[in-house]
């Protein structure tokens, strides 16, 4: 019997808290590593209006290319430079960027393979993938960048440097924000990670130290997770929200500090 990989994250959930079977659908919101998609790409960081039966896809992170394929698990750095290349082109990223170490040692990386990868698209993958971003992070403050010795092994490595006091601090202007990607037609909803990387790059320009910008990056993706739920609880034409019970679901929610983040903010 198959089932679809992030649906089955919001299944299991649903069962384990005792959800009724034909209760109506909650949003799933699954942030993991990796897993095949309905469309044929690779998924990892998603909204799903889910019961145990279906799953409808409203929203998810932004797909960035996975250069190597699942050589980019293992070498944190491929992702940091598929965001960095999502984000600017490469000549003017060292241009405006070269006093950072991260750009002498991505310039030290075969580049220009990577680019011919990700430009024919063989052996790179798009994927909307939390745990890939979290991979990327931690590259760009040279945790794990050349090898991860485990899947998730950058997540729990930045969620261990973080600055309590720093993730205490007012939300808005402490936090990396991200924002909306115009929908496609019948397409989902896109979290986009542009403006948390302009912060972050300034931060590395400024020499704010790595466990605050840690604590900014998690308050920044706990934020944006839930102004996603919220964007997508509003039904047009329909007082009433599409959902009213949000399932918290995927490898990246054991990462302590986003689970807690994301809760307190959708109890709010």
């Amino acid at each position: 019997m198959e089932a679809q990989h992030h649906h089955a994250h919001v299944a299991a959930c649903l069962a384990e808290n005792g959800r009724p079977l034909d209760a109506p659908p909650v949003l799933g919101v699954v942030m993991d590593g990796l897993g095949f998609g309905d469309d044929g790409t690779i998924w990892g960081g998603e909204f799903l209006l889910a019961d145990y039966r279906d799953h409808q896809r409203l929203g998810a992170l932004r797909p960035v290319a996975m250069p190597g394929g699942a050589q980019a698990v293992r070498e944190p750095w491929r992702n940091l430079y598929a965001h960095l290349t999502a984000l600017m082109d490469w000549p003017e990223f060292a241009r405006r960027f070269s006093q950072l170490d991260l750009c002498a040692e991505l310039s030290k990386r075969p580049l220009s393979t990577l680019e011919a990868m990700m430009r024919s698209g063989v052996n790179s993958p798009m994927a909307s993938s939390c745990g890939r971003l979290f991979d990327a992070v931690a590259a760009a403050l040279d945790i794990c960048a050349d090898r991860q010795a485990y899947e998730g092994e950058t997540g729990a490595r930045l969620e261990a440097i973080l600055d309590e006091n720093e993730l205490r601090k007012g939300d808005e202007a402490h936090c990396y924000s991200f924002s909306f990607s115009p929908r496609s037609p019948g397409g989902p909803l896109y979290l986009e990670p542009a403006t948390m990387w302009r912060a972050l790059l300034d931060d590395l320009m400024t020499r704010t130290p790595p466990p605050i910008i840690v604590a900014r990056f998690h308050k920044g993706l706990a934020a944006g997770i839930v102004a996603m739920t919220k964007e997508l609880a509003r039904k047009s034409g329909v007082r009433a929200p599409l959902f009213d019970t949000v399932a918290l679901s995927g490898g990246c929610f054991q990462n302590h500090i986003l689970f807690a983040e994301v809760v307190r903010r959708l109890e709010q």
